[in-house]
């Protein structure tokens, strides 16, 4: 099974649901339509009693590089919540499905993409790739649930050091402090996301689900308070100056200079 229109593509290999994000040739950004097909997917899966464990990765070398800016055709038109809607969906999925989803960071993370997989509930990356929250570079906020997801990993001061400097984050920096679970070489990386696939497949369905839920409620409380806050001050940034500017600065590959728009 894939979407190809959405540049999502699905597999079920036994008892194991692989979800990847298949856009080489926009690095893994996504767009509306990648989105709703990780939500839609994940619910479609959600009561198939087959299904013990999920997999969630990228193609080629990158995982995710966050939403497709190249499909903002006018930059002046009235903001929609079409994409931070399917972000919000596409994390809830993950977090709500009833077995382990391994987030599998086989190269760069950045924006939504970041969110997308540290909503996983064992992520795991390549010691090449790196973490990145980006959203202040084009006059945005973190969304997709990072402000909870981040802070619920590494405090509050860690995570306003990665959100507001936005600051590239190694990934074995982000193993040290607790951000991910573990890194992998890059030449096996994939037997090692096998290997642990394999085994979270082989343990007990029922105790593993039971304690995903029970840590997610546990220290997920803000979670959905955090998609609600970050869609209403998303909705109220899209329509200003700054992110036209950074918008326009990242298509154009220069710095954005923020804040000479909104001078007379």
């Amino acid at each position: 099974m894939s979407n190809d229109l959405a540049g999502i593509d699905v597999t079920v290999d036994g008892n194991v649901l692989r979800i990847t994000v298949n856009r080489p040739s926009r690095m893994n950004a996504v767009t509306t339509e990648s989105l709703d097909a990780i939500a839609s997917t994940l619910n479609h899966y959600r009561n198939d009693s087959a299904i013990r464990v999920a997999v969630l990765t990228g193609s080629g070398r990158t995982f995710c590089t966050g939403a497709d800016l190249s499909s903002i055709e006018e930059i002046s038109d009235p903001p929609s919540p079409a994409t931070i809607d399917a972000a919000n969906r596409s994390v809830t999925e993950i977090i709500t499905f009833p077995h382990p989803v391994i987030g599998a960071i086989n190269g760069p993370a950045a924006g939504v993409g970041v969110s997308l997989a540290l909503a996983c509930d064992l992520t795991v990356a390549a010691e090449s790739s790196y973490l990145l929250l980006a959203f202040t570079k084009i006059g945005l906020m973190p969304d997709g649930g990072a402000t909870a997801l981040v802070a619920a990993s590494i405090g509050r001061a860690r995570a306003l050091r990665m959100a507001l400097l936005a600051e590239r984050l190694p990934a074995a920096t982000a193993a040290d402090i607790g951000l991910i679970a573990a890194t992998y070489p890059d030449d096996n990386f994939a037997e090692s996301v096998e290997a642990l696939t394999r085994q979270i497949a082989d343990g007990p369905a029922h105790a593993l689900g039971t304690t995903k839920f029970a840590i997610n409620a546990a220290t997920l409380t803000e979670i959905h308070n955090a998609l609600e806050r970050e869609r209403s001050g998303q909705l109220e940034l899209i329509s200003e100056p700054d992110f036209s500017e950074g918008v326009q600065a990242f298509l154009e590959k220069r710095p954005a200079a923020f804040g000479r728009a909104t001078i007379a």
